[in-house]
C-alpha cells in the first residue's frame, strides 16, 4: 500500500438478528455459533499482521468477534464505535418499515427517536481524527452501518454516500490512501474470502 497508513475495519460475526435482517443498533445482543466461527476465521485472516492500535466497540458482538479474532488482550473499547441509535426502528426490518413507510430510506431518512446521521457522521469524524493521528496501521472492531459511515467520511464525502458500502458478517476492508495522505482511498472492501462454509456445518 505504497508505504501509507492502513486502517482495517473488522465487522463483527453473524448475530440472530444479523441473519434475519432486523436493524441492530444498541441491542446487545451474542453472536451465533456460526457468528463466532467466523470471528476465529476472521483472526486467522489477520494472523501475522501487526498493529499499532487496535479499537472496538463496547456492545458484545464486536468485543466478542474482537477477542476470538485474537486481538481481545490489547484492544482498546471505544464508544465512538457503537452502532447507529435506531430508536423507534430498532429490531424492525426494512420491510417491516416500508410496511409503514413505503417511501423510507434509511441514509436519508433515518430512524425517529433514535441518532441522527449527522451524530453517526461526526462520531466518524472523531474515528478518522483519532486514527490519523496513529503511526501505522490500526484495527477498527465494529457493526456494519457504523463502518459504512466511517469509510464515507474517511474518503470525505458526506454520510449519506454510505448507502454505496456493503458489508458482510466477519467481513475484513481496508481505507488507505492512493499516493499521499491528500488521496484517503479504500484499499479493499467487504473481504469475506476468510468466511468457511464449515462453520455453517458447525452451527446445525
Amino acid at each position: 500500500m505504497n508505504g501509507l497508513q492502513i486502517i482495517y475495519l473488522a465487522r463483527h460475526g453473524e448475530t440472530a438478528w444479523s441473519l434475519s435482517g432486523q436493524h441492530t443498533g444498541l441491542t446487545d445482543l451474542p453472536l451465533t455459533q456460526r457468528g463466532e466461527c467466523n470471528a476465529r476465521r476472521l483472526g486467522e485472516r489477520l494472523k501475522g499482521l501487526e498493529f499499532a492500535g487496535v479499537f472496538t466497540s463496547p456492545l458484545q458482538r464486536a468485543l466478542r468477534t474482537c477477542e476470538l479474532a485474537g486481538f481481545g488482550p490489547r484492544a482498546e473499547v471505544d464508544r465512538d464505535l457503537v452502532e447507529w441509535h435506531y430508536g423507534e426502528y430498532e429490531g424492525l426490518r426494512t420491510t417491516d418499515i416500508r410496511a409503514m413507510r413505503p417511501d423510507w430510506e434509511l441514509f436519508r431518512d433515518g430512524f425517529p427517536g433514535g441518532e441522527s446521521l449527522d451524530e453517526v457522521g461526526a462520531r466518524a469524524d472523531r474515528v478518522v481524527h483519532r486514527v490519523r493521528s496513529i503511526d501505522g496501521a490500526v484495527l477498527i472492531f465494529s457493526s456494519a452501518h457504523f463502518l459504512r459511515i466511517l469509510a464515507a467520511r474517511w474518503l470525505g464525502i458526506k454520510p449519506e454516500g454510505a448507502r454505496y458500502f456493503l458489508l458482510g458478517t466477519a467481513s475484513l476492508s481496508i481505507l488507505t490512501y492512493e499516493h499521499n495522505p491528500s488521496e484517503p482511498a479504500i484499499g479493499m472492501w467487504n473481504d469475506t474470502h476468510h468466511v468457511s462454509g464449515e462453520c455453517m456445518e458447525e452451527s446445525k
